[in-house]
């Protein structure tokens, strides 16, 4: 049975404990692998020996640093298929999925490596007689993601890069249900020409997480997850003095227009809710059909559900593939189940599929609810599954309304022909993304990535410019530089401009 280690100071690390967990192919049902489980003791190792690094590591020029993300962008090409097998192996979406989600990170290494511009300060010439001003920034120090199983490649990437180029260190406590990918990074940073102990893995469960939050030898956290450990990151990590990105939950919402396309918007709703299983913070888990545009729409998403093609993820033609977990199969589908007896109408039911020569893996199919209502715990709750729930509104006014009234604000849609209707929409909805004929509005590396409300936990979304405000802090010096025997006097009241 394979053993997958931490990876600190530039090496394998076994850690103290003989405490492991269990990594399943989803496809099979079958245990693949053992993850050691770290606690205080690896993270206070990691910490060590990425302050060690940081001493040299924050130092270096900035060309250094961009040759280094230039190399490592490079090995992510040249290993997008091995390490999109790799993420498919453990978390269960399909190959070609992994492979975009490796793509969406790797667009963040690419902004890292034009951070000499963005780094550059700003000057102010003769602010006073003989005085100037100029700005710069430093890094923190010692910074640590706490990342989750959807994305083991593209969330960390969301991540380390910037902090890594704008000269901290890191330590990654990825998701122990998929922590192949973690070990598989930190190896191409290695080959990148990183120096050992900028970047670490430890891995683990709530010890780890916990060990971080408290740890004074770590400056800053970044967490993707759901809200209530979002909230719980939060509140542990400012109590012990560090800087917090919390991501949370999602309840994203699509809204179909009677002037929409219906095959067009149904096909993007459809790819948007059960791409990767649903297992995405920015995956449609809610169609909201306003007005005459209801039938024809529940019509069409039919049809485009029970097309997906389900199976294991490394096969080709797989559209989607299992849930990542056996509790994850069973959490969705009794969610079906209780919006059955809650009133919703089945439209398509996705429970109890089987995948011939696979009959032990975590499969569930496309499930699509009609006449779905706030009150039902399929439209309260994050699912987190392949499970599309229809509202029906009359008005796009009772469409916003809907909207703002839910506790998420991370993603939302609008499928129309109307450029009044969409300008209406994108300026009174209240989230953080908004896609405009496009269902899954993730923004570009160089635009920042967060949601409002219960969705992002604190004010710093992640990735982008804010991404580089949060791993660095900002020095300002004034100047004066009096001639050789001319007297500048002191004065005692507060200095001003003169």
């Amino acid at each position: 049975m394979k053993t997958i280690q931490h990876w600190i100071d530039g090496s394998p690390v076994p850690g103290t404990d003989t405490d492991t967990a269990p990594v399943f192919d989803p496809a099979t049902g079958a245990e693949q692998a053992r993850v050691v489980l770290g606690g205080a003791a690896e993270v206070d190792t990691a910490v060590t020996a990425a302050t060690k690094a940081f001493a040299t590591w924050s130092e270096s020029s900035l060309t250094q640093r961009t040759q280094v993300m230039f190399a490592f962008r490079q090995l992510l090409v040249e290993h997008e298929q091995e390490l999109g097998r790799i993420i498919s192996a453990e978390h269960g979406k399909t190959v070609d999925d992994a492979r975009g989600e490796i793509v969406r990170g790797r667009e963040v290494v690419e902004f890292a490596c034009g951070l000499g511009d963005v780094l550059k300060g700003s000057f102010s010439d003769q602010v006073s007689r003989g005085v100037d001003v100029h700005d710069f920034r430093q890094p923190l120090g010692v910074v640590a993601g706490i990342t989750p199983f959807n994305f083991p490649a593209m969330v960390p990437l969301w991540m380390h890069p910037i902090a890594i180029a704008t000269g901290n260190t890191f330590i990654l406590k990825p998701s122990e249900r998929d922590p192949s990918a973690a070990n598989f990074v930190a190896d191409l940073y290695r080959k990148a020409g990183l120096p050992d102990g900028v970047f670490n893995v430890v891995h683990g469960g709530k010890d780890a997480v916990d060990a971080i939050l408290a740890h004074p030898g770590i400056e800053a956290v970044s967490f993707v997850g759901s809200t209530p450990i979002a909230k719980y990151v939060h509140e542990q990590a400012t109590t012990h003095g560090k800087r917090v990105q919390a991501l949370g939950g999602a309840k994203n919402h699509a809204v179909v227009l009677p002037d929409a396309d219906l095959e067009y918007a149904a096909g993007h709703i459809t790819a948007g809710a059960y791409g990767s299983a649903g297992e995405r913070c920015m995956a449609v888990s809610v169609a909201v059909a306003v007005g005459e545009a209801a039938d024809g729409l529940v019509a069409v998403l039919e049809r485009k559900a029970r097309e997906v093609k389900v199976g294991p993820g490394d096969r080709p033609g797989t559209e989607m593939g299992p849930l990542v977990t056996k509790a994850a199969q069973e959490r969705v589908e009794n969610a079906v189940a209780t919006a059955a007896t809650q009133g919703a109408t089945v439209v398509v039911d996705g429970r109890g599929l089987k995948i011939d020569g696979h009959e032990n893996g975590f499969f569930t199919g496309p499930s699509l609810l009609d006449h779905v209502t706030t009150e039902m715990d399929a439209y309260r709750q994050e699912l987190f599954g392949p499970v599309l729930a229809v509202i029906r509104v009359d008005t796009l006014d009772q469409a916003i309304d809907l909207i703002n009234a839910n506790p998420y604000g991370n993603g939302t849609a609008l499928f129309t022909a109307s450029g009044e209707a969409a300008r209406r929409f994108q300026r009174n909805v209240k989230i953080g993304m908004i896609g405009v004929n496009v269902p899954v509005p993730v923004p570009m590396s160089y635009y920042s990535f967060g949601g409002w409300k219960d969705s992002l936990i604190g004010d710093s979304p992640i990735h982008g410019p804010e991404g580089i405000r949060f791993y660095t802090r900002p020095k300002v010096v004034t100047t004066r530089w009096p001639q050789q025997n001319h007297q500048v006097t002191a004065g005692f009241a507060f200095p001003t401009s003169s």
